[in-house]
């Protein structure tokens, strides 16, 4: 185990098997304290100078059979530790190609993350490429070996391992080894021709976990100080509303930064402070938190929440309330997104799915005459859908979906886009109709964030409108 400069315990060993203490070059080149003009959004950041390339090694990447998640996952969390990715490469299994690539990538940047090849077919080449490259020896980790071998007895008992795995124990010479507890091949991390190199495997549920739980610590614990993120969700305000309103303050801050980000229906803003500790580097968080808080005010869905389901999870588990769903155009992506969440059975109590017309009067209880008179798409029906699910379903609030996601217009001339999202309560029901942009799965998804915008509000106290 490697030890931090604040004491922390890091689970990383050298390849030799002793500890990998930080220098004070690393911590300078991790943290150095310089400015640097963001491209995207102009403001400065005074956290770190350096940039990263990730390059994802796999032939099965480029051939479009499976999507290069891992280049996702670590652009964000490299972010939220203030370092700048610029670049991302796709290579396949082939050395000349991968060699050109790490090339290249070290004539760019400082820090340089690979993702694939690890494994133990013959195909898997990262390593023996980027040792190469490096000047850096292939050596046997006797206690990588030893692991793999414990992993294959958990998983095969009984069955022989081959010969082929000990291939993951060749490590190069002097580098830092990041344990891989989620499968065989160990993560490798060393500092060569001034750039730090970091190799993890390619399944992301391997590579997601390894960047959390290895590659996080071993980043702060070379680094001069702290960097905490923190995140505020906003829902209800566009990415250019919110960017041109912060714009000349973002501009203004070096320590801490606050940079925009757009997700699908919603907007982040991550605050990012560095200091000599986590409650130095909280503490400058605190006032700016404060004026967004003060700005965007009811936008404001939580902080540091996963998602918006996430956060009616909550304030239902708080206020002891349970939530049920009647869908139409959302086609159960309402209940879908909230069973994702673990331990939701003790609040949510079901959904139903009224796709046709006669499942909302026979079922939910519409009356036919709104039906008739209105429309499936109209106010009068969601209303219904939403007071006849709560009265179905046996729930304290219920939110009911119905709307014309395309790619057509509906029978009466709806427009593709118009939606209307309804919540009843024990004290009232409310509608909201919105009329959104073209596609399908957009309009799907941010309908079904609206109706639980409308719960989050009724729960929380605010106006639901």
């Amino acid at each position: 185990y490697g030890f931090s400069p604040r004491g922390g315990e890091l689970p990383i060993t050298t390849s030799s098997g002793g500890v990998n203490p930080p220098c004070g070059n690393a911590a300078l080149r991790i943290c150095g304290g310089t400015r640097r003009r963001c491209r995207c959004w102009r403001q400065e950041v005074f956290f770190m100078s350096h940039t990263a390339e990730l390059i994802a090694v796999g032939t099965e990447l480029l051939l479009g059979n499976i999507a290069n998640t891992d280049a996702q996952m670590l652009s964000q969390g490299l972010s939220a530790l203030g370092i700048n990715v610029y670049y991302h490469t796709v290579v396949g299994d082939n050395p000349q190609r991968l060699r050109a690539a790490v090339e290249l990538a070290k004539s760019r940047a400082d820090i340089l993350i690979t993702t694939g090849g690890l494994g133990p077919t013959c195909d898997d080449l990262t390593k023996n490429v980027l040792a190469e490259c490096f000047g850096k020896k292939l050596v046997f980790h006797a206690p990588s070996a030893r692991r793999i071998e414990a992993y294959f007895e958990r998983l095969h008992a009984g069955r022989p391992m081959t010969e082929n795995n000990y291939q993951q124990a060749m490590l190069p010479e002097g580098c830092t080894v990041l344990d891989n507890d989620w499968g065989t091949a160990p993560g490798v991390a060393f500092e060569a021709d001034g750039v730090r190199v970091i190799m993890l495997p390619g399944p992301p549920r391997e590579c997601r976990a390894m960047f959390t739980h290895r590659v996080i610590p071993y980043l702060k614990s070379l680094a001069d100080g702290v960097i905490v993120s923190r995140t505020l969700k906003l829902f209800g305000i566009g990415e250019s509303s919110m960017e041109a309103q912060l714009r000349e303050e973002m501009e203004a801050m070096t320590n801490p930064t606050l940079a925009p980000y757009a997700k699908e229906g919603e907007c982040e803003l991550r605050i990012t402070a560095k200091a000599a500790d986590e409650e130095a580097a909280r503490a400058l968080i605190a006032p700016v938190e404060e004026r967004l808080r003060a700005r965007f005010g009811p936008l404001i869905y939580g902080a540091d929440v996963p998602s918006l389901e996430a956060a009616v999870f909550q304030l239902l588990k708080e206020k002891g309330l349970t939530l049920g769903c009647a869908e139409s155009c959302t086609g159960g992506l309402i209940a879908k997104r909230m069973t994702d969440l673990s331990g939701v059975s003790a609040v949510f109590r079901g959904g139903v799915v009224s796709y046709a017309t006669e499942v909302k009067h026979t079922v939910l209880g519409v009356d036919q005459a709104l039906l008739d008179e209105f429309g499936a798409v109209s106010e009068p029906v969601a209303r219904a859908m939403a007071e006849g699910a709560r009265r179905v379903l046996g729930c304290d609030l219920a939110v009911a979906s119905t709307g014309v996601a395309g790619p057509d217009p509906d029978e009466r001339g709806n427009p593709v886009g118009l939606v209307y999202l309804a919540l009843a309560a024990p004290d009232g029901t409310w509608v909201r109709k919105i009329q959104q942009g073209l596609g399908r799965e957009r309009v799907r998804h941010v309908s079904a964030s609206h109706g639980f915008d409308l719960a989050r509000r009724y729960l929380s106290g605010l106006e639901v409108k």
